[in-house]
């Protein structure tokens, strides 16, 4: 069963996770997290970035159709631009 632990809500807003349970799910100073909210419930969910090495095969067939489209660098970096100044 999992322990219980409180915690206060500081003048800034700030909240600390008990240091069991940092350990326990190995969160580290930066840590990013997802924040719900809903009646009398806040539920922090961690965030974990994402391996690259899982995209491997996918940015492989990316480049494969860019390459196959005739897409260059320089398109593809005018198309960021255009589609952010939107």
């Amino acid at each position: 069963m999992n322990k219980l632990a409180t915690t206060k809500l500081s003048s800034k807003g700030q909240v600390v996770i008990p240091e069991e349970i940092r350990n326990k799910m190995k969160l580290h100073t930066g840590d990013q997290f997802l924040v719900v909210a809903e009646k009398d419930v806040v539920i922090l969910k961690s965030i974990t970035p994402p391996d690259l090495r899982e995209y491997t095969s996918l940015i492989k067939k990316t480049r494969l159709a860019a390459k196959k489209a005739g897409l260059t660098k320089d398109a593809i970096k005018d198309a960021i631009r255009q589609a952010r100044e939107k």
